[in-house]
Formats: structure tokens, sequence, C-alpha cells
């Protein structure tokens, strides 16, 4: 019985993961050791001036699409820690052109085993462009399947039929998604996105950084919790256990 008991509560532990919110878009998350990074948009971000930039580490930088808003400090921080760029084709060489050596370019439907778990690469509805006007090829999602506990993170992205293809393939612990509405789903969408993906677990991103993508907080968190879903609002630098 104690050894059951043991084992209970080590699952409960291997099946929570620290995420940290940066701003925006920008998800830090450690995983086996690696340190992952979301679209790191923190330089040019306002509200997020009290974060140093030059102080985040990362094994890994993940980008979802080529907007300025999510590609901001990916050639900074990738040459000081010599992290890994993982993006679709078009971006990943277009950072490796700006001399980011490390990169693993991937597409739609692809995944790929790392040295802390599986990522698939899959459908996002958004455009993409690169600051320079070059096109930043097909935006996405990367699911997140882990020994610590598997995840969606969205990217920029409309509500979208696809959504309902990831858990037949992966039972998710959270998504990560967007609520901002005006340039991705807004918070009635999100809710519906994350009943296709099969999550109780929501951690909220791209909102109020642009009067655009303002969100009331209280509204946002009482109609999702109507659903019957947790939704998790961090303030920029805070961390939550998903």
């Amino acid at each position: 019985m104690v050894h059951d008991a043991l084992n209970f509560v080590v699952s409960i532990i291997l099946s929570t993961m620290k995420v940290t919110f940066l701003g925006h878009a920008t998800i830090y998350v450690e995983i086996n050791g690696k340190k992952i990074l979301f679209d790191p948009f923190v330089s040019p971000n306002e509200l997020a001036k009290d974060i140093d930039v030059d102080a985040i580490e990362a094994d890994y930088i993940f980008v979802s699409h080529g907007h300025e808003d999510h590609v901001a400090d990916v050639e900074r921080i990738a040459k000081r820690t010599g992290a890994t760029i993982v993006s679709n084709f078009e971006i990943a060489m277009w950072f490796n052109a700006k001399g980011c050596t490390n990169y693993h370019p991937m597409n739609h439907g692809g995944k790929w085993k790392f040295d802390f778990g599986t990522v698939k690469y899959v459908n996002a509805v958004h455009s993409s462009t690169l600051p320079d006007g070059k096109s930043g090829g097909n935006p996405g999602g990367f699911v997140f399947e882990t020994s610590q506990g598997n995840f969606y993170y969205a990217g920029d992205t409309a509500l979208t039929m696809d959504m309902k293809l990831i858990p037949l393939s992966t039972k998710l612990d959270f998504a990560i998604l967007p609520i901002g509405d005006n340039f991705t789903m807004g918070v009635d969408d999100a809710i519906q996105a994350a009943q296709f993906v099969q999550v109780e677990k929501v951690l909220a991103m791209h909102f109020d950084t642009f009067g655009f993508i303002r969100v009331d907080h209280k509204q946002a968190i009482a109609k999702f919790r109507e659903a019957d879903i947790q939704l998790t609002l961090l303030g920029i630098g805070e961390s939550a256990e998903m």
C-alpha cells in the first residue's frame, strides 16, 4: 500500500510541468533538464521591460511563425546561448543565413524525437511574413510528448477543425492557446479549441500586449470555468505548475 501511494505521488509530480510566461507568446519551460523557449519577443515588448533578455537561457527555441512579435529576439538569444532553432524550413533557413548555425527544420505533420521528448509540427491558421518581407512559410503549432507531460503550443491561430486530430494520437495534459482575439482566436474560440484537443487546463498567451488584443481577465476566467476548463493567465515573469 505504501509503495502504491509513493507511485501515485511520483505520477502526480511527473505529470506537472513548471511553465513561465515572459509576455505575449513567449513561454519558457524546462523539460528533462533542457531549457525550451517559444517565440521570444521580449526586448521590444514594453510590458516585459523588467525581463532581461540577455539573462534568458535556452537549449531550444521553437518558432511558430515569422511575424516580428514572435521572432524579435530569436537571433540574439540563439547566438549567445547556442540554442537550436526549431521551426518550419523557411524560418530555420532564414535564421541560418543570419549566422544561427544550430537549427532543426520541420514541416506540417512531421515528428521528431529530441533529447527531451518528441515534437510534432501541426497546422495553424494565420499568416507568416518575416521582418524583412520574406516568406515565413506556413505557420504552425507544436505538440510535445515528454516523460514530464504532454502539451500543445498552438502558436498564433484561428480555431480549426484540424485541432480535433491532436487527441487521436496524443493525450494532452494542457494547452497553451492564444485568447486575445482580432489577430487570433478569442476567448470563446479558445474554449472550443480546448474542447477539440480535450484538455481541462489552458495557459493563455497572446493577450494584452497591444490595444487590439486586450482581454477582460475575470470574464475570460469565468467563461472557461463555465466550460469546466481551468484558464491560467500569468503576469509577465510569473510561473505556474501545469
